[in-house]
């Protein structure tokens, strides 16, 4: 089941985000696999805000999640995590859905999202999903942003992409 996230649900959510992370190891990109989960603050606003949701099991526990917010007239896939035990089930692609449900709701063209681009379950997956790569002259101000707070972070280590799909296509 995918549901709004709620408080109850940021220390689950954080143990998802760690355990999705390990498989970057496997890839030798253990720094990313390093990086702490967001803090239950962060999480926390965007519970409250209503732009996180989670897929549950089957006691409402949540095992994936997802992170949105609005930029420049899109809705912006910040983070969708999928705990390892649940990995291949579609759990990212329903939550995508949702955000997509979301998006229209809000009047927004659809969804973006900034990934590493040769990542089996990032560029790849979201190509097969039908987002497309966005050339970096046609990045809006707000993507330009994201981009330059991913590379401070250090996430430019790898190659990264940013993708949109219109809400025509979000199915």
């Amino acid at each position: 089941m995918i549901r709004k996230a709620h408080r109850e649900d940021l220390t689950r959510m954080q143990a998802i985000e760690v355990s999705a992370g390990d498989a970057f190891r496997g890839l030798g990109m253990d720094y990313v696999a390093d990086d702490p989960p967001l803090s239950s603050d962060a999480l926390a606003a965007y519970a409250d805000g209503g732009l996180a949701w989670v897929a549950t099991d089957s006691f409402d526990r949540p095992v994936a999640y997802i992170l949105m917010r609005e930029v420049d007239g899109w809705a912006h896939i910040e983070q969708v995590s999928v705990h390892s035990l649940h990995a291949r089930q579609r759990l990212g692609q329903a939550l995508i859905v949702e955000a997509g449900r979301w998006a229209a709701d809000a009047g927004l063209q659809g969804l973006t999202l900034t990934t590493f681009a040769a990542v089996p379950w990032n560029g790849p997956y979201y190509s097969r999903l039908g987002f497309e790569p966005v050339p970096e002259d046609r990045w809006s101000a707000g993507l330009r942003e994201i981009v330059a707070e991913e590379a401070a972070h250090g996430l430019d280590a790898w190659p990264r992409v940013v993708m949109k799909r219109p809400l025509s296509a979000a199915n």
